[in-house]
Parts: structure tokens; C-alpha cells; sequence
């Protein structure tokens, strides 16, 4: 079968490759789509911090925002599996472990991360093995374009549950890229207040377009009492920005990573008795997500820009942009062109 593979920093080739098959308490998904995010151009340009921690090396298969078609089931799985429509956890425990026991599989120490970590081949291929215990099943009402988008929702979802919004609370999401969105897109579906916060008019094209007139700049932004902050920027400075601004005695997520450390004075925590999460993977956003996908409460599916073959996602992870591209921040990828 045919599959992206990134072979180093700045170079990746579509190659034939073994198909999987599909070992016990696994199935094989025949892939529909998937989603390249920041985590993949990181792997692209030899930047991903797990390439320098040594849990990730070359070759690496990237791709872990996908749905398709389960067409193999292994031994000991329920074969009623076979044929329907998924997506997946990205975050696969040991199963075994007191963080796995406890909820918390997507810490687990020896984890694996489907086309991230661990050597797990990822979904840019037109075929994908992973275990029946990471499957969601994908409603009618959710299409291609959706199911890619469960993962990143996932995360999002987690974001302002964490937040502890509710209606007519204000939130300010920094960082208007496809987390950042997808926050603000879940938190006006519960009822908050939304503003958003980015680098400049440019940056804030996509949240006008989705209807979040309240869209500033740093130079813009008005002081007003933040009830949260989600922070899912990559500005190292943003971090501390946030528990400048979020009103005493509420909350800050963090959900984005910076290419340099950030810093946030802990002082500036306990003198305004700030709580601060931070979030890491979709796991347990994963079903909420989906549900809001299907009832039409949140439509996700404006973030997607373009949608290229198995061929053009290279360029995409270079930084190009398709021909055609809509305003989207997200590019998916269809492994079956």
C-alpha cells in the first residue's frame, strides 16, 4: 500500500509499504481521510521534541486525526466492527498500569501515539492498524470531513470543560488556529461569551468568518473581567499574558506548546488565587465530540482549507498552501487519491 513516510528533516516520500494486518484485539481501518496539524510539520522539519527525546526517531509514518472504514478485524475482536465507520484515540496505554487503570491511559509511560510516539505507524496511508479498544464509532450525520476533525475537537472539547464555562460567561481564547477555533466554536455552543485573541487582522480573518465579532490584537484587546483564558497559542510570551488577564480566583488553560520555554510567574498564581490546567490529548473529549458533530450543535467543517492526495501532503508539511485553498487554518489529506 502506498504511505507517507517522513524520512528527515525536511524530506518525506509517498512509499509502498507492507500492509498491516490486522493482530489479535487490532482491526484494520481502509483510511478516508486524515488531518495534518502542527505536531506533523514539526515531525517534518526535524523540530518535534520527541525526534530529540528519543521517544520518536526517522522513519516515521505521521498522521493521527483520521476516520475511515474498519475492513479486518483480529482475533477476540466483535466482528460487528467490520464495515462500520470510526476514528480513533490517538493514545494507546500499556493497559495496565495504575495511570491506565485510573483513566489517565493518555499518560501512561509507555504509551504509544498513533504516528507520533513510540514508532506506532500513523494513518497517512491508505491503510491503518490499531487496537478495537481505541475505536469511536462515527455516526451517519458525521462525514469524512468531521471524523478527521474528531481529534483535534477532542482536545478543544477538553480545553473548556477544563475552562469552566457556562452562559453568559466571558472567555478569551488566545491563539486563533484550528485549537483554538474549535475552543471557541465548543464554548459558544455551551453558552459563553467569546473572545479570541490574535498576532493580527490577519490572523483573525478565519474567527470573523465564524461569526466571533469579538476578535482583537494584543493592541486591541479591551480589559475587560475574563471568567477563563484557553491558551492555544505558540507565543512564548502568552502563557504569562493569560494570568495577567483572567479575573482573580478563575481559570487558565493551557492546551498550546511554544518552540522556546515560557515562562508564568507562579506569585502572580497565588496572589489571585488562579487555577491553571494544563491539557494534553483528545482521549476523553473524544465522545463529546463526536456527539456534538452529529447533533449540528458545533460545525467544524469551515476549518478545513483543502483537502490533496497522498502526493501533496509533503508540501502541505513544507508550508504550502493548495491551490484553491479556502480560509481554513486545517489541510486534510485523502490517502485514496
Amino acid at each position: 500500500m502506498r504511505a507517507l513516510v517522513i524520512i528527515g528533516p525536511g524530506r518525506a516520500q509517498v512509499q509502498e509499504v507492507a500492509p498491516p494486518a490486522a493482530a489479535p484485539g487490532q482491526v484494520v481501518v481502509d483510511v478516508e481521510r486524515v488531518g495534518l496539524c502542527g505536531t506533523d510539520a514539526e515531525f517534518f522539519t526535524g523540530h518535534m521534541s520527541y525526534l530529540h527525546s528519543g521517544e520518536a526517531a526517522y522513519p516515521i509514518r505521521i498522521g493521527h486525526e483520521w476516520c475511515g472504514t474498519v475492513g479486518a478485524v483480529g482475533d477476540g475482536v466483535d466482528p460487528s466492527w467490520l464495515g462500520r465507520r470510526v476514528t480513533g484515540d490517538t493514545m494507546l496505554g500499556c493497559g495496565s498500569c495504575a495511570r491506565c487503570r485510573d483513566g489517565r491511559h493518555h499518560v501512561c509511560a509507555d504509551r504509544f501515539e498513533i504516528g507520533v510516539r513510540g514508532g506506532f505507524p500513523g494513518a497517512l496511508a491508505e491503510r491503518l492498524a490499531v487496537p478495537a479498544s481505541a475505536l469511536h464509532a462515527l455516526p451517519d450525520a458525521v462525514d469524512a470531513t468531521l471524523g478527521a476533525l474528531v481529534e483535534p475537537g477532542g482536545n478543544a472539547l477538553r480545553a473548556v470543560r477544563a475552562a469552566a464555562v457556562g452562559p453568559g460567561e466571558r472567555l478569551l481564547v488566545l491563539g486563533p488556529g484550528t485549537i483554538g477555533l474549535l475552543v471557541a466554536l465548543f464554548a459558544r455552543a455551551a453558552g459563553a461569551e467569546v473572545h479570541l485573541m490574535g498576532r493580527d487582522d490577519r490572523d483573525l480573518v478565519m474567527a470573523r468568518a465564524l461569526g466571533f465579532t469579538a476578535a482583537w490584537t494584543a493592541d486591541t484587546l479591551p480589559v475587560l473581567p475574563f471568567d477563563a483564558v484557553v491558551d492555544a497559542s505558540t507565543g512564548p510570551a502568552l502563557p504569562a499574558l493569560a494570568v495577567r488577564v483572567v479575573e482573580p480566583g478563575k481559570r487558565v488553560v493551557y492546551i498550546g506548546l511554544s518552540a522556546a520555554p515560557s515562562e508564568v510567574d507562579t506569585r502572580a498564581l497565588v496572589l489571585k488565587d488562579v487555577t491553571a490546567v494544563g491539557v494534553l490529548a483528545a482521549s476523553a473529549g473524544l465522545a463529546g465530540t463526536i456527539e456534538a458533530y452529529a447533533s449540528g450543535v458545533v460545525d467544524a467543517r469551515p476549518l478545513v482549507a483543502a483537502t490533496v492526495g497522498l502526493d501533496g501532503a509533503a508540501d502541505v508539511l513544507a508550508g504550502g498552501r493548495p491551490d484553491g485553498a479556502g480560509p481554513g487554518p486545517k489541510v486534510h489529506v485523502d490517502p485514496r487519491r
